[in-house]
């Protein structure tokens, strides 16, 4: 998400998907592998200030709502809201069929239900001095002083601003809202950085940090496709850390990676023509995509 300060600008990212990886979907399990150059800090969505930790924590978690390809604000844990007439109050609809993911922290190891008491404890966690959330100026000076966060049944959450602030629905769609569970945050302490539990379509395997991450998929997940197919399709996601982007080219070319976000500029002449285009030799091996997105510049 952007910051509070700064200018946004459009840019064109181009992402490389090996196109080998649509024969694999022949093999009994779908993993998709995917390399992090600048490494993960923590799966903790209370620390979801960079990319590498968001793309990461974005298959762990969800969050209220969230934002669709157009930037439009869409239900996600939540399937509606009401908004009072003072804009102060905004009533938040959940979903009833959310479970977190198994942990030992849960009664017989077995994931539970997602209540609204949920998200009162994970916005209360984020403002924390205790936490030393990055993230704690989404509330800060911006809810209200008494009871900011309600849970009015398991079904119904309310949150009180201080003032009106018409861009709240936007920001609470920023991963540092993702709802966390309180047994497994308080049995791992400090530790959830490296043991997370989520809701969200993949759940927590394994990761020895700069070697490999690895999630499973989440056979409970909620989401459902435009036919009505369970998601997510995907039987796992592999995530590894070589720092130097042109060992992470080869280990695309060598079909070891699915996907890149970027090229080393070693190899950009080898794979693109003057126009930006595949040179021939690499159509039908690789899928080129571009499309728009946001950065935010500083100038001080």
């Amino acid at each position: 998400m952007m910051s509070r300060s700064g200018k946004f600008y459009l840019f064109l990212i181009s992402i490389f998907v090996f196109a080998g990886c649509q024969s694999r979907k022949q093999d009994k399990k779908q993993v998709f592998n995917y390399n992090e150059s600048f490494g993960i800090a923590s799966l903790d969505p209370a620390f979801a200030k960079s990319q590498s930790v968001i793309w990461a924590v974005n298959q762990l978690y969800n969050t209220l709502v969230e934002t669709d390809a157009h930037l439009r604000i869409v239900p996600s844990l939540a399937t509606r809201w009401e908004v009072s007439l003072d804009h102060l109050q905004y009533r938040f609809f959940l979903r009833n069929d959310v479970y977190f993911h198994d942990n030992a922290a849960f009664s017989g190891g077995k994931g539970r239900k997602m209540t609204a008491k949920d998200v009162v404890f994970s916005y209360q966690r984020l403002m924390l001095p205790t936490t030393a959330s990055p993230g704690a100026w989404i509330f800060n000076d911006r809810v209200a002083v008494d009871q900011p966060f309600v849970a009015l049944n398991d079904s119904v959450f309310q949150l009180t601003l201080r003032s009106p602030f018409s861009p709240i629905l936007g920001v609470i769609s920023n991963k540092y809202c993702a709802i966390v569970p309180k047994e497994v945050v308080e049995k791992f302490g400090s530790d959830y950085r490296s043991n997370p539990c989520g809701t969200g379509p993949f759940m927590f395997k394994s990761w020895e940090e700069g070697q490999a991450l690895i999630l499973h998929k989440n056979p409970q997940y909620f989401e459902l496709d435009s036919i009505g197919q369970k998601l997510p399709y995907l039987d796992a996601i592999k995530v590894s850390f070589y720092d130097s982007k042109a060992t992470e080219f080869l280990q695309f070319q060598q079909g070891r990676l699915d996907f890149i976000n970027d090229i080393d500029p070693s190899f950009k002449d080898e794979v693109l023509n003057k126009k930006g285009e595949l040179k021939k030799e690499w159509v039908g091996k690789i899928v080129l995509n571009k499309h728009p997105y946001l950065n935010t510049e500083y100038l001080g």
